[in-house]
């Protein structure tokens, strides 16, 4: 009788749950009813406004600076995966074990760079990779390896992955908290039993901790593709899209043509677009997670 009583009521939990609602809708699905409406016109902007239809679309799908954009996202999400869950599940391992010391120092110096704005960070690697006076080629020359200099945001070659350290460095932090704390919930039984068997250190972790982590990867990986789709700040401030267009991503990509050539019909397809692919990208994700598990 109790908890019947102290039940709230469905009023009461709509009202609590209303003003979050509203501002997901006003941020988000309203934006992206009227970016769908606008992808079937030719608007760039003021009261005249065109319906072409799927126009748009017809010449997204032939578009290749969006298909090379989309190319250059990939490319991000696959060195991230790598980078930031990887880096992250591999510092999560020591966390959990006798021979990190100072764990909660750690874990605050790693999680910093979130909370760091990304426009800041990307100016701070901007000048780590400078040709003259950077960092990263002051560092290569002290230790004897001059001849590994190179002009890191200059050079089509290397520009994907010098624009993705930055990314992977500032949200290892992001996917280790989210890793300790599905770590909290393993039973310590379960690690006490794999003492007395003698499985520590990296067999404590391939045999106990990943396989119990399992669902959160899932849910890492999904989160690590949703992310780095829509990555756009880090690249703008480095390189703006170049040299050329040898950096472009799919958000910037959005954004010049919306913003700056003023085809917001165009920009709006491209937004549905970059939708279109994050889902579908997650979809088969969870679908590849999804067969591993049934052939389990």
């Amino acid at each position: 009788m109790a908890s019947k009583t102290l039940r709230p009521k469905g009023r009461v939990i709509a009202a609590y749950l209303a003003p979050g609602l509203l501002i997901y809708c006003f941020i988000v699905i309203i934006p992206l009813i009227i970016s769908l409406i606008y992808s079937f016109y030719n608007y760039s902007g003021g009261a005249s406004m065109k319906f072409i239809g799927l126009k748009n679309y017809q010449y997204l799908i032939k578009d290749m600076d969006f298909w090379n954009s989309f190319k250059n996202n990939l490319v991000i999400i696959l060195l991230s995966m790598v980078g930031q869950v990887g880096i992250a599940l591999v510092i999560t391992a020591l966390m959990i074990s006798k021979l990190l010391k100072f764990k909660a120092i750690h874990r605050n110096i790693i999680f910093l760079p979130v909370v760091v704005s990304a426009i800041v960070v990307g100016f701070l690697w901007t000048i780590m990779y400078n040709k003259d006076y950077g960092l990263l080629n002051f560092v290569l020359k002290s230790v004897g390896l001059g001849s590994l200099i190179r002009p890191w945001l200059d050079n089509p070659k290397y520009v994907m992955f010098s624009v993705s350290m930055p990314i992977i460095w500032q949200y290892i932090g992001f996917y280790l908290v989210i890793f300790l704390s599905a770590v909290q919930g393993i039973s310590p039984d379960i690690y006490e039993s794999a003492d007395l068997d003698g499985a520590v250190g990296i067999k404590r972790s391939v045999y106990i901790t990943i396989p119990l982590l399992k669902d959160t990867l899932k849910v890492a990986v999904m989160l690590c593709i949703a992310g780095n789709m829509k990555i756009f700040d880090h690249i703008y401030v480095m390189t703006g899209g170049g040299p050329g267009t040898s950096s472009m991503v799919m958000a910037q990509y959005a954004y010049i043509n919306s913003f700056i050539m003023f085809k917001l019909g165009y920009g709006s397809a491209i937004s549905i677009g970059i939708l279109v692919l994050s889902l579908t990208l997650i979809l088969l994700s969870r679908k590849l997670w999804g067969g591993k598990d049934n052939e389990a």
